[in-house]
């Protein structure tokens, strides 16, 4: 490209400020006609923080770029957002300083140069009644987490004891698995009358079960198993509490112009999976995107409100699905020099949303759908974690066209989907054959 060719960059945000975020302080900078000293050091406290909107609004700045540095910035953005600057979240690899720029200073100033000339791109950032649904749901997830960590402390003070209850019994939080510890941590021992805690349902013989209930019951490990046990309900209680507060979030999110939860407990739905709140979500999901997200495969209620609450119900947000994927982390990351891909390794990203959608694609490995053929049919080319991401960009796909469009999911079904892919592979084989100037009839022929 020639000189006359090449576009000069331009100023296109004339009042744009740069702020380098950290943990004890803040580095703001502005254009230097804006003040006599156009980088300033603030700290971190509330007080310092008002100090900076009022810098700002004294200096004419509309619009600020500051870094996504670990939490340190959440305060400071909403602030500003709340103070009616158009704020700009920023990926710190896109704003790393040239070598032998390492300053604060500088750092806040390169910033600031950048988001001048309109070469940052902004963070997605959903609204704030989505942001407040995020708290909530992450908080809830932790606490999830939290009291899984809890079975398996008491599956190991059980097995300390040589209490093999798990040999016949797959659920220790199940009703008979509550029972016998409840029992156990009351005082008794009898593993007779422990058996008879067990629910007829259960496979394993009775003989069995007493063998399993049958250890030695050192006082340690008692203690170990109840205090497991105890943490255990009071994650379960925090986890009631959370559940309160995201059924409130929902019902702010909620449109007015749909069936009441009457209505909707007469459909069929699945029913309520392991951790899952007790409300009926799928009622709240349907209400605030206008279409049942439940009904694609491998997406439950619980997987539907951890990406809504990541996304948000505004698919307009990206242009096209395949800039939602993009940001997702289930496209390919393709690098090109000289007319050549270099590499397509899809890039390491903890977007949890994302996530998500890899967990809906993995639920479905022997699903009897077409996206669980989709899933085995790119697994047995490529690999199991392969299969995952392909499969979870399809159901993202699907996604963000039922949000967007309002339709309903619509699959072409098992049978049809396997005959479209057998129509495929003898159009592709007949290709093949062509271009080795071999007839279908010379294939009968040798035949």
């Amino acid at each position: 490209m020639g000189k006359s060719e090449q576009k000069a960059l331009q100023i296109e945000n004339s009042n744009a400020a740069g702020i380098d975020i950290g943990d004890t302080e803040h580095w703001v900078a502005v254009e230097p006609d804006r003040d006599n000293e156009p980088v300033r050091k603030f700290g971190t406290f509330t007080e310092d923080l008002v100090a900076i909107a009022k810098w700002l609004e004294k200096c004419g700045i509309t619009t600020v770029a500051m870094e996504s540095t670990g939490v340190y910035w959440i305060q400071l953005y909403l602030l500003l957002e709340e103070k009616g600057f158009e704020v700009f979240l920023v990926n710190a690899k896109h704003v790393k300083n040239v070598t032998g720029r390492k300053a604060d200073d500088t750092d806040s100033q390169w910033i600031q140069r950048l988001h001048s000339y309109g070469l940052l791109n902004n963070s997605f950032q959903p609204e704030g009644e989505i942001r407040e649904l995020r708290d909530y749901a992450r908080q809830r997830k932790q606490l999830v987490q939290g009291a899984a960590r809890e079975i398996q402390h008491m599956q190991k003070a059980m097995e300390q004891m040589n209490i093999k209850l798990h040999t016949v019994i797959s659920d220790l939080t199940g009703v008979s698995g509550r029972r016998i510890v409840e029992a156990i941590l009351a005082g008794n021992r009898n593993a007779d009358y422990l058996a008879g805690l067990v629910d007829p349902r259960v496979k394993a013989s009775q003989e069995e079960i007493i063998k399993s209930l049958t250890g030695y019951w050192r006082k340690e490990y008692l203690f170990a198993l109840k205090q497991a046990n105890d943490l255990y309900k009071y994650y379960n209680d925090k986890i009631i509490e959370c559940d309160e507060e995201i059924e409130k979030a929902l019902q702010g999110l909620i449109k007015e112009d749909i069936p009441s939860q009457e209505d909707v407990k007469k459909k069929v739905k699945k029913s309520r999976q392991k951790n899952h709140p007790s409300f009926n979500m799928s009622y709240y999901l349907e209400g605030i995107f206008g279409v049942d997200v439940t009904e694609i495969y491998g997406i439950s209620s619980l997987t539907g409100l951890e990406i809504l609450s990541e996304t948000g119900c505004d698919m307009t947000k990206w242009k096209t699905y395949k800039h939602f994927v993009s940001w997702l982390g289930l496209a390919p990351n393709n690098k090109k020099s000289g007319g050549k891909l270099i590499s397509s390794h899809i890039p390491k990203k903890k977007n949890r949303a994302g996530q998500a959608f890899r967990t809906a694609a993995a639920s479905l490995t022997k699903s009897r759908n077409e996206l669980g053929d989709f899933y085995r049919r790119i697994r047995s080319k490529a690999g199991p974690k392969q299969a995952v991401v392909a499969t979870a960009r399809k159901i993202a796909i699907i996604w963000y066209n039922m949000i967007l469009k309002q339709e309903k999911f619509n699959p072409i079904g098992y049978d049809d989907y396997n005959e479209q892919y057998k129509q495929k592979k003898i159009k592709y084989l007949m290709k093949q054959l062509k271009q080795f100037g071999i007839s279908p009839q010379q294939l009968t022929e040798v035949s």
